[in-house]
């Protein structure tokens, strides 16, 4: 494979904190820990890594499949790499991080992060740079649900649901802004600079993190899942590699056939695995007797396949066939994080007095609203009466459904589960963009009209997913609402 160059051209009833330990571990009277804002900013500091790395590379795509002269499935891979163990393994590392030390599990994620991350940046073959996003995703499955379970360790009543509206908000914003910062890069400089940006984040996090993050654990928990991780990702990789073989190709072969099977049966075996382990299972399935859980689970899966194959397709589209700069093309994605960081706190503390139903039913009609107005997106057509439109409804709807979906998903398990429960939530989102990018190689693959109208047939499936997560979202939770502790 061609070695990297320069590129300048387009382009979650939660009842009391855990008990802290350690030096600065000690909790308030009423639960709240010791240096809650510190707390707070090394959890965001340690989720923006994710984020970030999540979509800053959607609009550095065509510079690094040029560089590594790359073909349509591997180009979709440059994604898929990391976002594969990020979703099979979230659910593992919430449950480790309740057994071994939610902080403990933090601290060597975000330090697996960066080191994959100076990797990826000095990676000499496409293999080696697709190893290193894997090693990320593994980092991110550790940091993740374990950020969030700290923050739900460490706050208690109204202040949890304000230190997670934050936390959501500024998440959001780090994972929407990004590919503003990542095209400038890839404009002005050369793409594998997008990676050494994480190396002062994630040292300032460590940092951080060590002096004044208490450790919290859930010492009764069994061992981890480690034979249902296995199954669980090895079945995931099988159907994202057949979905990606078959959408990059156009058809089906042996090969992508015996892939889908084998995911198939690999699933069946999980679920198998699952059952037999009961409660201490990676993924409890007596959680899904709960109606409003499964109606919650349903429901991230489709809108953030939804969002997550509009954030691949969109800057792709802009810089390929509309000749925008990535830059241009990152900065054309402003509006999710402005209206998101704007609304999302807002929402949080709303959904907490009036229930999750409504704001999870209308945000979406808004997010679908926003993929409808995406359709009068062409090659000519001007950002501001065409792109604007589509990504300021999409944003206002997201901003609505963000923190009152993680606070309901946090609201539906025992303190015990909190740990799985924010690995499930991450998990599911994040599968949902798994299998959207998986299955957008038919797009990827076109140029010029063929890419615009493989767009808007994207557009119009954004359409259909949002709609339907509205809908799951009004049968299924009816009345339910979050208890008072995790206001």
């Amino acid at each position: 494979m061609a070695t990297h160059g320069r590129s300048r051209r387009r382009k979650l009833s939660l009842p009391l904190p855990s008990p802290c330990d350690g030096a600065d571990g000690t909790t308030r009277a009423g639960g709240e820990a010791k240096h809650p804002r510190l707390i707070l900013t090394v959890c965001i500091l340690a989720s923006s890594l994710a984020f970030i790395d999540g979509s800053v590379l959607n609009v550095a795509l065509p510079a690094i499949g040029r560089s590594y002269d790359a073909a349509t499935a591997e180009v979709q891979w440059v994604v898929n790499a990391f976002t594969l163990p990020l979703t099979a393994l979230l659910l593992l590392g919430g449950a480790a991080g309740d057994l071994y030390g939610r902080r403990r599990l933090m601290l060597w994620g975000i330090a697996l992060f960066a080191a994959a991350s100076l990797l990826c940046a000095t990676a000499p073959s496409l293999e080696i740079f697709l190893t290193a996003r894997a090693l990320q995703g593994l980092g991110g499955a550790m940091l993740m649900p374990n950020s969030l379970a700290i923050l739900s360790a460490a706050f208690a009543g109204e202040a949890r649901g304000r230190a997670v509206g934050t936390w959501a908000a500024v998440g959001a914003m780090a994972g929407a802004a990004a590919p503003l910062l990542g095209g400038w890069i890839v404009d002005n400089a050369s793409w594998p600079l997008i990676f050494l940006i994480n190396l002062p984040i994630a040292a300032g996090a460590i940092l951080l993190g060590w002096r004044y993050v208490p450790e919290s654990r859930n010492e009764g928990r069994p061992s981890p899942d480690w034979v249902g991780a296995l199954l669980g990702t090895a079945s995931l990789g099988a159907l994202t590699w057949a979905l990606t073989a078959w959408s990059a190709a156009g058809a089906l072969d042996t090969a992508t056939l015996v892939s889908l099977g084998a995911g198939i049966i690999l699933a069946l075996a999980f679920l198998m695995a699952e059952r037999r382990r009961g409660e201490s299972a990676m993924v409890p399935l007596a959680m899904f007797g709960s109606r409003p859980f499964v109606g919650l689970t349903i429901f991230t899966f489709l809108l953030y396949g939804a969002l997550g194959g509009l954030m691949l397709v969109l800057p792709y589209m802009l810089i390929e066939a509309g000749g925008y700069p990535a830059a241009t093309a990152g900065a054309a994605l402003l509006p999710l994080p402005i209206v998101i960081a704007i609304g999302s706190p807002l929402m949080g503390k709303l959904a907490a007095r009036i229930g999750p139903r409504w704001p999870l039913t209308l945000g979406p009609l808004l997010v679908a609203g926003g993929f409808a107005l995406a359709l009068r997106i062409g090659a000519e057509t001007s950002y501001w009466t065409s792109v604007f439109p589509a990504i300021f409804a999409v944003s206002a709807g997201m901003a609505i459904a963000v923190a009152p979906l993680t606070t309901a998903v946090l609201s539906a398990v025992e303190q015990s589960h909190v740990g799985t429960a924010s690995g499930l939530n991450s998990a599911v989102a994040r599968g949902g963009g798994l299998i959207a990018v998986a299955l957008l190689g038919a797009v990827l693959s076109q140029q010029g009209a063929a890419l615009i109208a493989g767009f808007h047939g994207a557009a119009l499936a954004g359409v259909a997913l949002a709609l339907v997560s509205s809908l799951t979202a009004f049968a299924t939770l009816g009345s339910f609402k979050p208890s008072p502790g995790t206001a």
